[in-house]
């Protein structure tokens, strides 16, 4: 595809996307509950798009499209046990908005440290969300960059992809913090499913129609029809995936931190809702067109250019290819957008607040918007690496911050949970998961991810039974958000 014509494309959803976030900034408040959370205003349609923009990114149609190239029907189940992990916002969602609005959090770590009582937790698990994060969004702008180079033959380069993902996501979250964001990404998702919709029934279409495509799919790659396929998906690598996958809604802070962000228990049921449908569709538009690519570009050395292969093979119309080409682009754009603006909030939060004496929130507000230029820098500079398959790397992320599970679940529902247990078992599982996850260890066959948890889980009980625990706090977090939560008729 012509360079000259996807640049004008790029042109028109830049100017979309700046009116939609000029829009946002329209009578915007001031302070750090305005910028960083909308002033937890946000309707469940918006945080409906927005969730689904934020947690489906680039992985979808270019990760896991990839995966499916890779390792067949098996990457389905994979993508589903995400979904069935959202059980965990309908325990946990009402749990953040409660305490989010009694004690006015903005972060998920402000929180956790608050809970038991410890400035130097905050400040860790801040820290550890920068380590493991800024990796996942250089997995964003890698896709972009991936996608842009692959449609146009190396007429846009893919470091010119990655600055063009890493502009659009500065721009976007200094206009106006969370409502700029939350309105993009609102444009993002239906430009995203909209896009994958029509490429997906085309591409089928030209095959022939559904029941062709897949005696296409059974004769030629049959093995990718089964489960677990033909050998990417073994039980010890589906559980080391998946893992991280299931826990993801409350482990990674800039998805954890939208359920602060409603206006009511009932938009974020409507954003529970509207989440769980998107994600379904999406889902099995990215699986389909992954196997797609079999039967249009087979033999591909890297299957995360499944996707740019397509576009540049003449497959799709000139007009959907661009709209998927966007569609794929807005998906990452939105995914970084809100892991810096999260990541932010948590530096000038729960880093620069307490390290810097009377420090007021016009000047929180500014170190945050540095931290925002930094982070995408620095992702930036992680993308020019390349590394293969855009999903495992972000599952390897998520496995980082899986560690935190043990004293986010203990913040709510165990007592005796101590800062000490917390502190601990965040710290030693991050190294451990680090070395086991990137080094390629699996310490006594298991995968690292799994042992990476169950180490976190001892050391969390067996420290927090050896150290005192606060009582206020806890009663706080369990027995009054408890009676709080009956009177509200949710369990």
């Amino acid at each position: 595809m012509r360079a000259e014509v996807i640049w004008l494309a790029l042109a028109a959803y830049l100017l979309a996307g700046i009116v939609v976030a000029a829009i946002a900034r329209r009578n915007l408040a001031r302070g750090v509950e305005s910028f960083y959370l909308g002033g937890r205003a946000l309707g469940g349609v918006v945080s409906a798009l927005s969730y689904s923009a934020t947690t489906f990114s680039a992985f979808m149609m270019l990760g896991l499209a990839g995966l499916t190239y890779t390792g067949g029907v098996g990457a389905l189940g994979f993508e589903l046990i995400y979904l069935a992990g959202l059980s965990l916002v309908a325990i946990f969602g009402p749990r953040f908005w409660l305490v989010g609005r009694r004690f006015g959090y903005i972060t998920p770590s402000e929180m956790i440290g608050d809970r038991y009582e410890s400035r130097p937790l905050a400040v860790v698990m801040a820290l550890m969300s920068c380590l493991f994060l800024v990796p996942y969004s250089a997995v964003q702008l890698m896709g972009i960059g991936y996608l842009l180079s692959g449609t146009t033959g190396g007429d846009i380069s893919f470091a010119t992809g990655v600055a063009i993902g890493a502009g659009l996501a500065v721009l976007w979250t200094l206009v106006a913090g969370l409502r700029s964001v939350a309105w993009t990404d609102a444009l993002q998702a239906l430009i995203m499913v909209v896009g994958g919709l029509l490429a997906v029934g085309f591409v089928v279409y030209s095959l022939g129609g559904l029941g062709s495509f897949i005696g296409q799919l059974e004769a030629d790659h049959g093995a990718k029809l089964a489960v677990p396929g033909p050998g990417l998906f073994r039980f010890e690598t589906f559980v080391a995936l998946t893992l991280p996958w299931f826990f993801f809604s409350i482990s990674n802070p800039q998805v954890s931190q939208r359920l602060f962000t409603t206006e009511s228990l009932a938009a974020m049921r409507t954003m529970i809702i509207g989440f769980l449908v998107f994600g379904f569709v999406f889902t099995l538009i990215s699986i389909v067109w992954g196997l797609s690519a079999l039967l249009l570009v087979p033999d591909l050395d890297n299957p995360d250019m499944a996707t740019p292969s397509i576009l540049a093979s003449g497959a799709l119309p000139p007009w959907l290819a661009l709209v998927l080409i966007i569609g794929v682009l807005a998906a990452a754009v939105s995914t970084i957008d809100s892991i810096v603006l999260t990541l932010a909030s948590m530096v000038s939060r729960d880093v620069f607040r307490h390290a810097v004496a009377n420090s007021g929130e016009a000047s929180q507000l500014l170190v945050g918007k540095i931290v925002i230029v930094v982070m995408v820098a620095l992702a930036a500079m992680f993308a020019s690496l390349q590394v293969d398959l855009i999903s495992l790397l972000s599952v390897a992320s998520s496995a980082g911050l899986l560690v935190t599970v043990p004293a986010i679940v203990g913040a709510f529902f165990w007592r005796r949970g101590t800062a000490a247990g917390a502190l601990s078992s965040m710290v030693a599982g991050g190294l451990l998961v680090t070395w086991w996850q990137f080094g390629g260890v699996s310490p006594l066959g298991v995968p690292a991810a799994v042992m990476a948890l169950c180490v976190a889980i001892v050391i969390f009980v067996g420290v927090s039974l050896a150290t005192s625990a606060p009582k206020a706090k806890a009663r706080a977090f369990i027995d009054d958000i408890r009676v709080d939560l009956d009177r509200r008729n949710i369990s």
